[in-house]
């Protein structure tokens, strides 16, 4: 069982869609915040775009792993567009240069919650069909839902759908403990309930009320999900991000920050101390 930490390029940069060239510093915060590995949405590739080798170059450099690209769809009328399945091929096969990576999948935000169940049944059917496409080319997909006001799974009855309706063999699951928070949800149980599920993770911190926080400062128990997927034998990445004012302003102070909490509070579970 091992269990690694690495950071998603959303402290860098919070949209999914907003394109940057700034992923050698990215590689550089990560490895001097003392993780191993990053979790980027596509857009932050810059020049790599159409370099994978050059990628594992610098990787290799800074002794880092790329565990994960992020790479968000709509599934309208439950299968990608031509556009979208054609980026899915692309970066599916980018992530054969990365033996282990895996393709990281958050659903798009919707402009509403109409017409909900019918949207969620097309967003888990074109997830699903996705997920066999990847695992037929190697490449393991897992699924991340956003909780945000208009996002088609937010609530736990939205989650039960969600989690209930992927297909294992095909398509994993991705908690991300905040937006968990921001759904009413307690990230330890439902860790517990989708343990078999999960195949990456994502830790932000947030309070109960719904504000984002510096890890440690919020409502989350982060010790009590390592615990839970250190006893399920978890063999994966746990990404760590933050979405306060401050992460995208001061980012390498901020990563070094999270650095030190994981180190402090996160290693000790992995290394069977309990922490009083």
């Amino acid at each position: 069982m091992t269990i690694s930490f690495g950071c998603q390029g959303s402290t860098w940069v919070l949209d999914y869609d907003v394109e940057a060239d700034m992923l050698d510093k990215i590689m550089d915060d990560i490895k001097n915040g003392g993780f191993t590995g990053l979790d980027m949405q596509v857009a932050l590739l810059g020049k790599y775009q159409n370099e994978p080798e050059h990628l594992k170059e610098e990787l290799d450099k800074r002794d880092l792993q790329l565990a994960a690209l992020t790479l968000p769809f709509s599934f309208d009328g439950g299968k990608e567009s031509p556009s979208e399945r054609e980026r899915a091929d692309y970066y599916i096969n980018y992530l054969k240069h990365f033996p282990g990576a895996i393709l990281n999948v958050p659903s798009r935000v919707g402009p509403n919650r109409d017409h909900l169940l019918q949207r969620q049944k097309e967003i888990i059917k074109g997830a699903n069909e996705l997920g066999k496409r990847a695992y037929e080319n190697g490449i393991t997909t897992s699924f991340h839902p956003i909780s945000y006001k208009t996002s088609y799974f937010r609530f736990a009855d939205d989650y039960k759908i969600l989690l209930e309706g992927l297909d294992p063999k095909y398509m994993g699951y991705t908690p991300d403990v905040g937006h968990i928070t921001f759904g009413g949800m307690d990230a330890v149980e439902i860790f517990k309930e989708y343990l078999p599920l999960i195949k990456h993770v994502h830790f932000k911190d947030a309070s109960t009320n719904c504000e984002w926080k510096k890890m440690g400062e919020g409502d989350i128990d982060f010790a009590g999900c390592v615990q839970v997927l250190k006893d399920g034998d978890y063999n994966g990445w746990i990404m760590v991000e933050e979405e306060t004012p401050e992460a995208q302003l001061n980012t390498t102070e901020v990563i070094a920050e999270i650095g030190k909490y994981v180190r402090k509070n996160l290693y000790p579970i992995l290394n069977g101390e309990v922490l009083q």
